[in-house]
């Protein structure tokens, strides 16, 4: 049995047609926070309790959160684009202007999230070009009622209901 090669912009094409939520993990790499954007964010378990996401393995900021050994899930809300844009930024600028709190588990909590879910590193398996990191949750609140922030055919968007 041969294996079907898959062509790059037309696996995105097509994946890029169902709609992701969009998050922010975080974490201290230091004194200083460290994150990434991730639109691949999904409960997995609910005993015990965790979540997964998927970074790139050419991320510069997964090492950082890997290595504090813990870290956030921010759940961005429609009205969030520009968290999104500074944090998905190279370098040391990611969190210029963003606002965010100290939690208790010493993780970087994003202002005005919409949840946020304090996670302890559970594991991490390799997936192809990315990692499959599991977090076991720590703590999770939801911030306020509003409408998440989506991802969807390159664009940033939220959600509308049908009537």
């Amino acid at each position: 049995m041969s294996e079907t090669t898959i062509d790059p912009a037309a696996f995105r094409k097509v994946l890029g047609s169902y709609p992701t939520g969009v998050c922010v993990i975080t974490a201290l790499d230091g004194e200083k926070p460290a994150g990434m954007v991730v639109g691949s964010f999904t409960s997995v378990s609910l005993d015990p309790p965790l979540v997964g996401f998927f970074p790139d393995k050419s991320s510069s900021s997964w090492p950082l959160i890997e290595k504090a050994g813990h870290f956030c899930v921010n759940v961005m809300g429609s009205d969030q684009q520009d968290v999104c844009r500074s944090v998905s930024a190279k370098g040391d600028e990611k969190f210029v202007g963003v606002e965010y709190v100290v939690s208790d588990h010493n993780l970087p909590i994003i202002r005005d999230a919409i949840a946020c879910i304090e996670c302890k590193l559970y594991s991490v398996t390799e997936a192809g070009d990315h990692w499959f990191v599991l977090g076991q949750v720590l703590r999770m609140e939801t911030v306020r009622e509003d409408d998440p922030m989506l991802f969807h055919r390159g664009r940033y968007g939220g959600f509308a209901e049908r009537m």
